[in-house]
């Protein structure tokens, strides 16, 4: 049974962010990026447990898209009761460790 994927305002803003910051209208090379993201995002609702653990919380985990330097990792939790993959976070691999505000 797939699970159903739900994107948090705050990853949506991530999302947004990410699209301008690789100047997408711009660009149909990071277009195409932006979409294989997006569409790594979708793929978590058919396999959600396949990521790894964050090392931040192990209650979260994560899914790491592109090619080194441009790894983002999006953060979720798998809410088996609910068979519902929730999108917390989206983040450049770069950075340091989140924090639990850094969720909201």
């Amino acid at each position: 049974m797939a699970y159903r994927v739900k994107i948090t305002r705050r990853a949506q803003r991530d999302l947004a962010n990410i699209y301008r910051n690789i100047n997408a209208p711009s660009s149909s090379a990071a277009v195409t990026w932006y979409i294989g993201l997006r569409d790594a995002i979708r793929s978590l609702r058919l396999s959600p447990n396949r990521c790894p653990a964050t090392p931040e919380d192990t209650g979260l985990r994560h899914l790491l898209y592109g090619n080194m330097p441009y790894v983002y990792r999006v953060i979720y939790q798998v809410i088996e009761s609910q068979k519902e993959v929730e999108i917390l976070h989206i983040r450049h691999g770069a950075r340091q460790e989140f924090k639990p505000a850094d969720l909201n």
